[in-house]
Order: structure tokens, then sequence, then C-alpha cells
């Protein structure tokens, strides 16, 4: 017995960090932005991670890593040590879509460990500032008497704008002509100039330009109203049944990264969502903190997955 002992001591002994996080952590972490700097996502991370630094005691690195839809950022991650010291935040296509879109990614979406969503915020139907409608239906009855005829603006091929418009246009009978951009700022210039005619666009994206006239939100494209726009209907509440688009921020970590390590680090996320300081400056961005377990976040990159997966069937939307 005392040898099986000594064996198991031996063994334990040699297991690397990750099997061992009763310390953790132990030095600074590091997060994976998948967008560039100063995008929704990166602004978000900055704000929780320095309040999970004092949750941890650690110092907490941002890392920018973007490209191809956060494929970039993932693939880095995906590959990193599972000990907790090297995590990812992004937006939703990484964990979701981007296996249906591209044709080939090198890393398992479905294999990242969930740890915990920090915000979500609806898109809305934002539309040229001398647009004819002034109501979704009127704008439904619009594109109708003229196919083919308005364009609208997106964040890019597969990004969640061009999801919406396509889901949009399966849900009412109209026909589009998508003008992709590279990242929502040129895409916002273009539609205010007038250059394009509509854009599914974040919330905090368009609110302000709606409130000086300089575009028209029609609708939210959420389930209910948002706090910033009142009189705003959602696309539900105009006539859509169904009609849902959020884009939401997360944090993974590596395959296999200890189920004790994520609960550590969703306990710190979720302990910064509630800080006043925290809630304050999200609401001034018109952003909903989320937190919640890593199993309901692993619940809704089912629920996406599934959603958009038959908006991308439908339109055949591929990435080469």
């Amino acid at each position: 017995m005392c040898k099986i002992l000594a064996l198991l001591a031996g063994i334990i002994g040699t297991l690397p960090a990750a099997a061992q996080p009763a310390d953790y952590p132990n030095k600074p972490i590091k997060i994976v932005v998948s967008v560039p700097a100063g995008g929704g996502v990166d602004t978000v991370t900055r704000l929780v991670a320095e309040r999970m630094r004092q949750q941890l005691g650690q110092a907490v690195i941002i890392e920018n890593k973007g490209g191809q839809s956060g494929n970039l950022g993932a693939e880095a991650v995906f590959a990193a040590e599972p000990d907790g010291y090297t995590l990812m935040a992004s937006q939703p296509a990484p964990l979701t879509v981007n296996g249906l879109l591209y044709r080939k990614i090198n890393y398992d979406p479905t294999q990242l460990e969930p740890v915990a969503v920090m915000t979500s915020i609806p898109n809305t139907l934002t539309v040229r500032p001398n647009f004819p409608a002034k109501t979704v239906q009127e704008f439904i009855a619009y594109a109708k008497a003229n196919p083919g005829k308005l364009n609208y603006a997106s964040q890019g091929n597969g990004t969640t704008s061009h999801l919406t418009a396509e889901m949009f246009q399966q849900a009412t009978g109209t026909k589009l002509v998508h003008v992709p951009f590279r990242g929502t700022a040129p895409a916002i210039k273009d539609l205010i100039a007038g250059h394009v005619d509509l854009m599914f666009t974040e919330l905090a994206s368009a609110v302000e330009l709606h409130k000086a006239g300089k575009a028209q939100i029609l609708a939210v494209t959420a389930q209910d109203r948002a706090a910033a726009l009142p009189e705003t209907p959602t696309m539900i509440e105009a006539g859509v049944p169904g009609f849902r688009s959020n884009t939401w921020n997360a944090i993974s970590a590596p395959p296999k990264t200890p189920a004790a390590i994520v609960a550590k680090l969703n306990e710190a996320i979720n302990a910064a969502l509630k800080s006043p300081e925290v809630r304050a400056h999200l609401a001034g961005l018109s952003l909903q903190p989320v937190g919640g377990s890593p199993q309901e976040m692993a619940e809704l990159m089912k629920a996406d997955t599934r959603r958009w997966a038959d908006v991308i069937r439908a339109a055949n939307v591929t990435i080469e």
C-alpha cells in the first residue's frame, strides 16, 4: 500500500498546472480579443478585465488578434495550454457561424470551453436619413414595390449584419442588394451619406445618429423595446413575427480547461458585471450586462448556431 501511495504521489507531482488549479491564478492572465482595438468587444473586455484583475489579484493583459471574423483569435486560443492563462473574448461568429460559413477553419468551435457571456445588444433596422418609409410596414411595402433596387450595407460577408438582412428578406419576401464593407465604421459612413439605403446594425452604432437625425431607426430586433429608444417598436411589434437578432460578446477558454478554473473565471466575470461602475458604463453604451453560468453560455451558442444555420443554408452564404 505504501508503494502504491508513493507511486500516486509521484504521478500527481508530474501533472501539468492545468490539473492543479488550487492556486490559480498565480501569474498574469492573457485575454485574446478576436477583433481590432477599439471595437465593441474590445471596449467591453477591457472594462471587465480591470474588475477581474481586482477580483483575482493578477494582471489581466489584453491582446488584440483580429481577422477572418474572429477565426485568427480563436485559432490562437484553441491551440493554447488549457491552464486558464490564455482566454478568448469574442463576438458570436467564431463560436457559432464561422464553422458554417468558412470552407475550412483551423479550430473546432464546439470544443472551446464557454466561460461567461459579458454583454448583449440588439440590432436595429436603420435607414438613410431621407428614406421615404418611416415605419417597418412602409419599408416592407416600398421594398416589395422596388425589388432588387434597395442596397443594404453590412460589416462584411457572413457577419451578423449580413445574416440579419438575409433573415429579414426570407421573413418578408423582399429582395435587397448586399453591399459588404470592412467593418461598421465605413458602412455607417456610407449610410448617413445616403450611398446605401439601410443597414441592420447594433443599437450602440445607430442610436446617436438616430437622435441627431443623421439616420432613422425603424425598429429594434430584440424581444423588448430598448431603454434608449422607448418609442421605437421591436420588429415583432412592427409585424414580423419571431424576428430577433442580437449581438453578444463572451469569454471562452481552450478545450479541456479544468472546470474549477472555468468556475473561478466565471465568478470573477459575474462579479465584474454586477459592479455599479461597470453597469453604469455599459448603460452609457446601450449594452446589457448578461453574466450567468458557463452552461447558459453553452446553450446560447447552440441556439444561435441553429438559428443562423437555417438562414445560411437558405441564402447559400459561404466564405472562401
